[in-house]
């Protein structure tokens, strides 16, 4: 998958939690990832994540943090 749809899918996500107070929208944005998205998906995302950084909401880069803390 290109890294903009990743991007757009996961700001999109963030965009639905972003009513949510910080340290449950963050949970909910991880578990979201963990539960629905493509091993290799979340892969590709989180190896890119420095590089896509400009692009990905605060949000986004602070549920990839929590996601790159758990093991596979």
């Amino acid at each position: 998958m290109r890294h903009d749809d990743l991007v757009r899918s996961i700001n999109q996500i963030c965009a639905y939690f972003d009513a949510y107070p910080d340290a449950d929208a963050v949970d909910g944005v991880a578990e979201h990832l963990q539960k629905f998205w493509d091993p290799s998906m979340r892969s590709e995302l989180l190896a890119a994540r420095q590089e896509l950084a400009q692009s990905l909401s605060p949000l986004a880069q602070r549920a990839l943090e929590r996601l790159a803390d758990v093991p596979p």
